[in-house]
């Protein structure tokens, strides 16, 4: 597979920072199999191309940044193939958390189950006002299983990391901001700008402390 037969990530390297958009407005951006194999492909891309200092990633529309994972997909996993779902899940989020450079979520919507795991592996988080997150795999009888356990409770605390998962409730992006789950709420026809700012603005500081 090459980036020009991305089917549902678009990948648009400029000066500097990766403009990465979750491409299934649709679906809500949702994280099927297929789209998160190329969200692994992009950013092991991003990991590798010296001329990307950053990236910023957002979805397509202006209803959700990663509505969660791919539901009807979900349905027709046995255990076996949760397990192989969630692994690749981690793969990603793990790959995203440790890339060596800054990548921001541009959060625009609903991030939601996997795209809040998503997002809470991203460096820093940006949301616009009508942004509503949430991990509400309980509801369906499941648990996190991209990280989530264990990404929400180190950024949130115990606590409402607990009540988040037990209760599958969704906040909005002002207690999100209010419980240090994003860094800054903007308005959504800023989101880009400011997320854009932030990467600039970690790009001019000395890139080895960045790094590392």
């Amino acid at each position: 597979k090459t980036f020009m037969d991305l089917k549902n990530v678009k990948y648009e390297p400029k000066n500097g920072i990766a403009f990465v958009t979750i491409n299934r407005p649709d679906k809500l951006n949702a994280l099927n199999d297929e789209t998160i194999n190329e969200l692994i492909m992009v950013f092991h891309d991003i990991a590798h191309d010296d001329c990307v200092l950053s990236a910023i990633v957002t979805g397509a529309g202006n209803k959700a940044f990663i509505a969660g994972a791919d539901v009807a997909e979900l349905a027709k996993n046995d255990a076996t193939a949760a397990k192989r779902t969630a692994q690749k899940g981690q793969l990603l989020t793990i790959l995203v958390e440790n890339l060596g450079k800054p990548v921001i979520a541009a959060i625009n919507g609903f991030t939601l189950g996997g795209g809040c795991e998503f997002a809470m592996a991203c460096t820093i988080r940006i949301a616009s006002e009508n942004a509503k997150l949430g991990q509400p795999e309980v509801n369906l009888g499941i648990i996190p299983g991209y990280g989530g356990t264990q990404r929400l409770p180190r950024i949130v605390g115990k606590g409402r990391a607990m009540e988040m998962i037990l209760t599958g409730d969704a906040i909005d992006a002002q207690e999100a901001w209010r419980i240090g789950l994003v860094n800054k709420v903007v308005p959504q026809d800023k989101l880009l700008e400011e997320a854009e700012k932030m990467a600039r603005k970690i790009m001019s500081r000395g890139p080895l402390a960045v790094r590392y």
